[in-house]
């Protein structure tokens, strides 16, 4: 039979993935669970899916699954080994056209941790035949630190971007937790950066206290991250995404998915509703009970695996399909899920913006200014839902007063439906800025962009509670803010709003207080939402 290898989420451990091997293993698959490096009683320290360290690991136990012997053992002191396994079915040739020993017909699949570790193994063992990464990342600096101006490739950037606060204090904390539970399998893991590779606490002190990372950090955070070594990730990769995270939000999952595409690597993309922010949609795929009768998402892997492990002739789905949160249903989710034959989709729609509004045309754009004041220090000057334990600490969707400036549009006539990243082009007059930038990302300007549903009350709702950082180099010059893509549905009588504030709850913001104005009057200032139909 066909093999699946499947590991566990930070902070987990192999016993997580029992839904998923309870359901493959009914399929006629064999399914190997293991508690990735540093979680679960697993010995070394949390290396972040390095493929030199994580990606090498996994790669032992494609071995294992091929039948090698001498890499599984009954004792902890490696003196009793296990039966080497007869049952997996074996490959003649590898993915690079090489005959290798013990090569099992295997593929991957898990999420967030458990999903970036696929990219790594497949990197560094060609006999891995299919992958089917969830919620993960696509480059690290950009999750923990992002900008979204002036990127370079994908999400990557070449100015730092603005720290995540709460994120960064829950997983630095559960991995030490973590390495404190199981130090009696590697006390040596506590030495140092406890239960964490070494470049790892000062990169977080380093980002708590300036509110970016470091040159030598970025390039640690970028060597574990697929975006750094995308061109050895040859093998058909299923990229699934969630719409409902703050930590890896759907431009990573697409910046993956187009760099694979562009490098005719066979991949299709998904984005589900759920993520680290929140849960999946009833009848998308249950992790604890994995049925692919019931559940969309399931069913999309199981077929995936049938067409790529068992060579089975059957249809793997669009190239590209979503999850609509205003679709109703019953049972299984796929009525709820559109499709395209590619990525990007929807017809680009600009918003002017005009004194205080959003304008859908250029006639009549409004002259107009609005002032406000970043605050020193990174403080945070918005009260947005907190990152992680929003849910249980709800927080009013506020800014200060003097701290941001706003554009709403008109109430909708129609539907209007965005399906991936909008986009904005912003010119802001902070000639403080010029003072200061040149010392480096200290003295940079720091924005936090975001866009709000308004409904007929004017109630104002934030979007997924995404934002976009935005650390500005040189703030004399237009620079353009991609925001995290989105599915939304704006409602027939609500408007768009758009905010561009100082602060925020959930990132370091910068170091230093400066004056911005932002001047209305022209088609320059312009917001622009891919809409479907």
């Amino acid at each position: 039979m066909p093999a699946i290898l499947t590991t566990n989420g930070f902070g987990g451990s192999k016993a997580d993935q029992a839904g998923i091997g309870k359901a493959f293993a009914r399929r006629g698959y064999v399914v190997l669970s293991y508690s990735g490096l540093g979680f679960g009683g697993s010995g070394c320290k949390i290396t972040l899916d390095d493929p030199d360290y994580d990606g090498r690991a996994a790669s032992q136990l494609v071995s294992f699954l091929g039948g090698k012997s001498g890499i599984a053992f009954k004792d902890a002191k490696h003196t009793v080994a296990a039966p080497t396994l007869k049952i997996v079915r074996r490959d003649k040739r590898d993915h690079a056209g090489k005959k290798r020993a013990n090569d099992p017909r295997v593929g991957m699949v898990g999420g967030s941790y458990g999903g970036q570790v696929q990219y790594a193994a497949a990197a560094v063992d060609k006999r891995i035949d299919t992958i089917v990464p969830l919620i993960t990342w696509n480059d690290l600096s950009y999750s923990l630190s992002p900008n979204n101006t002036s990127q370079t490739s994908g999400v990557s950037t070449a100015t730092p971007g603005a720290a995540k606060l709460v994120w960064a204090l829950g997983f630095s904390g559960l991995g030490v937790v973590n390495g404190l539970n199981n130090l009696p399998a590697d006390p040596s893991r506590i030495v140092g950066c406890p239960n964490f590779a070494t470049f790892v606490c000062p990169a977080l002190v380093t980002a708590a206290v300036t509110g970016s990372l470091d040159a030598t950090s970025i390039a640690h955070l970028r060597h574990a991250s697929v975006a750094s070594y995308i061109k050895r990730v040859t093998i058909p990769t299923l990229v699934i995404q969630g719409q409902n995270d703050t930590l890896f939000n759907l431009n990573e999952g697409a910046a993956t998915y187009t760099a694979l595409r562009k490098q005719r690597t066979t991949t299709k993309m998904i984005w589900i509703n759920g993520g680290h922010s929140g849960a999946n949609a009833p009848g998308e795929l249950d992790f604890k009970t994995v049925n692919p009768a019931n559940q969309h998402v399931a069913k999309r892997v199981a077929t995936w695996f049938d067409r790529y492990l068992k060579g089975k002739k059957v249809h793997t789905g669009p190239q590209f399909s979503y999850f609509r949160n205003w679709v109703k249903y019953s049972g299984i989710a796929t009525p709820a899920y559109a499709s395209a034959s590619t990525y990007p989709v929807g017809k680009a729609t600009t918003y002017y913006l005009s004194g205080t509004s959003l304008r859908a045309t250029t006639a009549g754009i409004a002259p107009g200014k609005q002032s406000f004041l970043t605050p020193v220090a990174g403080l945070p000057t918005s009260t947005d839902p907190l990152d992680v334990i929003g849910s249980s600490l709800p927080l009013p969707e506020v800014d200060l007063p003097g701290t941001f400036a706003t554009w709403t549009g008109t109430p909708l006539t129609r539907n209007l439906d965005v399906v991936g990243s909008p986009s904005l082009r912003l010119k802001v007059d902070a000639p403080s800025t010029a003072l200061t930038q040149g010392a480096g990302p200290n003295g940079q300007l720091v924005l936090f962009v975001k866009l709000l549903d308004v409904d007929a009350a004017g109630k104002a709702r934030f979007i997924r509670n995404l934002v976009a950082p935005v650390r500005v180099a040189d703030a004399s010059k237009p620079f353009t803010v991609r925001l995290p893509g989105i599915v939304h549905r704006f409602a027939k009588g609500h408007s768009v709003r758009l905010v561009v504030a100082g602060g925020s709850t959930n990132y370091r913001g910068g170091l230093t207080a400066h004056p911005v104005q932002v001047t209305t009057g022209s088609a320059a200032q312009a917001l622009t939402l891919p809409v479907v139909k």
